[in-house]
């Protein structure tokens, strides 16, 4: 099962979607709020350059923004 990690904030609607489609299908993240640790924050960061959320991270490989297609693509990948 991979592993997920799914950076955010409450008041972001992408976030939620992202969240959203994954509670569907039945998969299980972490949800790190990166308005309240900032310490993730930073760490999302140094990890993609980009401050934009959400953030998903499959496995070690970040995908920015709430692109289905390339998170399913990874998904899949982790499966086997």
């Amino acid at each position: 099962m991979a592993k997920i990690k799914v950076y955010s904030t409450p008041t972001c609607p992408h976030c939620h979607m992202l969240k959203d489609f994954l509670k569907e299908k039945g998969i299980e993240f972490e949800d790190i709020d990166v308005s309240s640790n900032q310490k993730a924050a930073q760490e999302m960061v140094a990890k993609s350059g980009q401050m934009g959320v959400p953030q998903i991270e499959i496995n070690g490989k970040l995908i920015v923004g709430f692109d289905r297609e390339k998170i399913e693509k990874e998904l899949e990948k982790n499966k086997e």
